[in-house]
């Protein structure tokens, strides 16, 4: 759907994306992570040809942007919905009309305007609004109405430049859960650019993390939270805390394990007692995932290594 190699741009001499290289898959919720400046809204606007990258590939569906020419770009940008931060309403227009108003501009006869306009205000959840202006809106109903309007020409990929920024956790939830079903519903691409970290748990399939422009995380999005490299450890602000005595061993449990019978059965079958010195549990796509701290005396560190091999779980020594 999207293959990105060895993307590098350029603003002057100084370099804002290094080596960039993903694949974003067909139907996927992909997010582009970083903190400002990491690079992730100028990434995220070669996908969709509105910046130039100075060298390296970047792909959708099989065509390279930088050799598309000018009437082949506004076909392919008619493919890519883009929603903001700010909504980017137009506030003397009506929800109808602002959802109207890019079919409008591609000549689209009035029925196709009026079935295709109700349809969408039905699926966010404003089809009694549609005769509202801007400012009668919340936060949440106008980012609606921009995904509505960023949907009206049937895209294929669903660009999102830090959609829910601007809004409270609540609405920042229900706003995410439209998204999914949207993805789930017409089965489209989604790319959110993002520096929250909830909304990443909450909705990505896969993240690339960013920083100053070069990948420091790539992968699924569980896999990133459930074994955190240094990088991302320090992304997250988080570092285990545990005693300077005995033996520390961490645990990882991946979604759907039974990380709590695991514990209780290990001390019970092997008659001793742990303690569990750190731990986190995340929900990631509705899984639970998480790791978890044991501190064992040294002289019993090779019962209890053994017994975990035996068990297939993913551990280590700190």
């Amino acid at each position: 759907m999207i293959t990105i190699k060895n993307l590098n741009k350029y603003y002057g001499k100084t370099k804002v994306l290094n080596n960039i290289s993903i694949e974003i898959k067909k139907g996927e919720i992909f997010a582009i992570v970083g903190h400002s400046g990491a690079g992730k809204s100028t990434l995220l606007r070669c996908i969709n040809g509105l910046e130039e990258y100075s060298d390296g590939s970047l792909q959708v569906n099989n065509k390279e942007i930088k050799s598309l020419k000018k009437e082949n770009l506004r076909e392919f940008r008619k493919k890519i919905g883009m929603i903001f931060q700010h909504f980017s309403l137009v506030q003397r227009k009506t929800v109808y009309e602002n959802v109207a108003l890019p079919m409008q501009l591609w000549g689209y006869k009035k029925e196709q305007i009026d079935k295709k306009v109700n349809e969408l205000l039905a699926l966010v959840g404003l089809d009694n609004k549609k005769d509202s202006y801007p400012n009668q809106l919340s936060g949440g109903q106008k980012q609606r109405v921009a995904i509505a309007r960023a949907l009206t020409l049937e895209p294929e990929v669903l660009l999102s430049d830090e959609a829910t920024s601007a809004l409270d956790p609540n609405t920042t939830t229900s706003i995410l859960n439209l998204l999914k079903e949207i993805n789930e519903k017409l089965n489209i691409t989604i790319v959110l650019v993002t520096h929250e970290m909830d909304v990443v748990k909450q909705i990505a399939q896969k993240a690339l993390l960013l920083e100053h422009g070069n990948i420091i995380g790539f992968d699924d999005t569980e896999e990133l939270f459930l074994k955190p490299d240094e990088k991302m450890k320090e992304f997250l602000g988080e570092s285990e805390v545990v005693p300077s005595e005995g033996v520390n061993i961490k645990l990882y449990f991946p979604k759907d394990n039974a990380y709590q019978s695991f514990i209780t059965k290990m001390a019970r079958e092997l008659n001793m007692d742990f303690n569990i010195v750190w731990g986190k549990l995340e929900e990631i796509n509705t899984h639970i995932v998480g790791n978890m701290v044991i501190n064992i005396e040294e002289e019993k560190k090779e019962i209890v290594t053994n017994y975990i091999k035996e068990h297939d779980i993913v551990w280590e020594v700190l």
